[in-house]
């Protein structure tokens, strides 16, 4: 009992493990791929294309730039800006009492006029943070008149396509290294930290869950590894974090040195207000590139002073406002998610049949994957491998669907084949074997005259060659036929109650059945059935296991006087018995005829008994549901697929 399904078990393992291996192998090349770097690009540009198709966010107010554009060079008449025209703006801007400005114009050098005018305002101002640049080769010296802890740093560190994604907020000393206390912070660093102790009460701490992290409060900034997300083997000096840009036309509130200057603007537009004094000057070229935000005036290009306000917002609002900060999960569980997207498509390549059904799956499963990689980001700021875990779902999902469609191919073969020879087996059992039998049976109960064996061989050879020619018109015409052992050639077209008779009739005129001759009551009735609940496979079986009933009775229903054939629907089902009153069985063996009956109907979903009747005889029968046949036939036929792939 047990062989079969072990053998079916055994089959569908060789098939998993012969699509598994080329999956497999296909996610390992995957993997080596994008650990060479291969994918960095690719990973870079979804990133950047997801971050400008969210939302538009509102103008953050707390954070202005006031910028000293190209009318505003053309009106003072000189470049660079002289220093008297930076102190005049800070103090302008220190009227309306904001609550720190960053200025972000190297001041190393004086420009006249005005330098000792600036001197004095940068050294008497509290809350003026000036900028330098410390890493090599183009380091730039910070303004005299500021201490360190007013200083902060504007380098900024592009990656290998140009494009700015992360930002450094803390670098060891290139002078002292080793000394934590000679660390140095950078511009939105600063501004940041001023901004949240003076307004909010907040400090800047050492990160809980990663002790080289930044904290403020409970919101930890998450630290930029060398493999995070997409980039593999980067430089991850100090502590960067990604940036996650404003999306939207308008991003800061953006006034000009004019604006300030004649006093064009509301003060409660400055007033405790992080101010960024830079320049937006496109000749002037502080530019930065990036992708990652929609509706630029510059193309692809946004100002210097704009992306340093940029890390400044983030931060605060990530604290204030619990606005996502970027972040990536481990390598385990990266790697974890790409495995899982390597075998999905192994699972539904064996599940699925259609090769169109399979496309469809691949299509929509890859919609959601990207779907499930912007949401991430939208939502929570997880910036997931979207571009690996697609590129293996598609490679597994067309390369091992062929894999999989070959299989089916080859197992529908040897199913047709298998189905040829229990067809053949099925006619030739029903048709020279009774002669044989019959034959057989006369040999050993009596003399059998010679002129009689002969003609019994003879119809015994014709049979036989009868076959042979059936079974090669069969094979070149696409007739739906069936040949009876009788030699009766039946149309399976027509509908069922009609072939059922004719299989009655025809069965019943045989010679070489000889209980049959002695039959002198024969009651028969074949209720119509619509063709809508039986296919063409199911009506040539019904056809066969009458045949193999009628057959039985001829060959052992010894003593049988009255034969019942009934088929009749009831409560939705639809019933179809043999019954004699001959000697009854006498054999507990289960013949091939009753398997094929049993497999027969359990494709029906039904039942079939053969069991004796009292005082004696035996009933055949078959029953079976006709409600929703049509569809439970399509359903029946998934289900046994789906049996059989699990192996049961």
């Amino acid at each position: 009992m047990l062989q079969k399904p072990i053998q079916i078990i055994k089959h569908k393992i060789s098939i998993w493990h012969g699509a598994a291996l080329p999956g497999i192998a296909l996610i390992l090349i995957t993997i080596f791929v994008r650990l060479s770097g291969s994918l960095q690009f690719l990973e870079w540009m979804l990133l950047d294309n997801f971050l400008k198709m969210r939302p538009s966010e509102p103008v953050d107010e707390k954070v202005v730039i006031v910028g000293i554009n190209e009318d505003d060079i053309q009106k003072i008449g000189k470049y660079p800006i002289p220093d008297r025209e930076i102190a005049s703006l800070i103090e302008k801007i220190q009227s309306y009492e904001p609550s720190i400005i960053g200025l972000d114009i190297f001041k190393d050098i004086p420009v006249e006029p005005g330098s000792k005018q600036l001197h004095k305002v940068l050294k008497n101002s509290k809350n003026i943070i000036g900028i330098d640049k410390v890493l090599y080769p183009d380091k730039i010296s910070p303004p005299a008149s500021l201490s360190k802890e007013k200083i902060g740093f504007v380098d900024i560190i592009p990656d290998q396509d140009g494009k700015y994604r992360r930002y450094l907020l803390m670098t060891p000393s290139p002078d002292n290294p080793d000394d934590p206390k000679q660390d140095k912070f950078s511009l939105s660093l600063r501004l940041a930290t001023a901004y949240l102790a003076a307004e909010k009460n907040i400090t800047i701490e050492n990160g809980i869950q990663d002790s080289n992290a930044i904290r403020f409060g409970s919101t930890e900034l998450p630290v930029f590894d060398s493999n995070s997300g997409g980039y593999v083997d980067t430089d991850n000096g100090g502590i960067q974090i990604f940036m996650n840009f404003r999306n939207g036309k308008e991003r800061f509130r953006v006034l000009s040195l004019h604006d300030i200057k004649n006093n064009q603007v509301n003060p409660s537009w400055l007033q405790g207000k992080i101010i960024l004094i830079g320049m937006t000057a496109t000749t002037v070229r502080d530019i930065t590139n990036t992708s990652a935000i929609s509706g630029l005036k510059l193309n692809g290009e946004i100002y210097g002073v704009e992306y340093h306000a940029h890390a400044t917002s983030q931060i605060i609002n990530a604290v204030i406002n619990k606005r996502p900060l970027l972040q990536t999960w481990s390598d385990n569980w990266e790697y974890l998610w790409i495995i899982i997207w390597g075998f999905v498509p192994i699972v539904m390549g064996n599940l699925l049949q259609s090769v169109w059904n399979n496309l469809l799956a691949v299509s929509v499963s890859s919609i959601c994957l990207i779907a499930a990689g912007y949401l991430f980001l939208v939502w929570w700021g997880l910036w997931i491998p979207v571009v690996p875990g697609l590129l293996i779902f598609l490679l597994n999902g067309v390369v091992l669907n062929a894999f999989f469609q070959q299989n089916r191919t080859l197992k529908s073969k040897i199913q047709e084949r298998q189905r040829t020879i229990e067809h053949t087996f099925t006619i030739i059992h029903n048709g020279p074997l009774q002669t044989l039998a019959d034959a057989l049976s006369h040999l050993r109960t009596q003399e059998f005259p010679q002129e009689k064996l002969i003609l019994q061989l003879e119809t015994l050879n014709h049979e036989i060659r009868d076959i042979g020619e059936f079974m090669k018109r069969e094979a070149l015409s696409n007739e739906h036929i069936l040949r009876l052992g009788s030699g009766l050639i039946l149309d399976l077209n027509n509908p069922v109650n009609e072939l059922l008779y004719e299989v009655y009739t025809s069965t019943l005129q045989r010679k070489d059945l000889k209980y049959l001759s002695a039959i002198r009551v024969k009651t028969r009735s074949f209720e119509p059935i619509d063709d809508k609940y039986l296919n063409i496979e199911l009506k040539r079986e019904l056809c066969q296991f009458l045949e193999e009933s009628l057959c039985n009775i001829g060959k052992h229903a010894q003593g049988a006087k009255r034969i019942q054939v009934i088929g009749k629907i009831h409560d939705e089902c639809y019933s179809l018995s043999v019954k004699d009153n001959g000697c009854g069985i006498n054999s507990s063996t289960e013949s091939k005829g009753t398997k094929q009956c049993k497999d027969l109907a359990q494709r029906l979903s039904g039942t079939f008994k053969r069991q004796p009747v009292s005082p004696k005889g035996t009933l055949c029968e078959l029953t079976w549901r006709l409600k929703n046949q049509k569809n439970h036939l399509k359903i029946n036929s998934l289900c046994k697929v789906m049996l059989s792939k699990l192996g049961m």
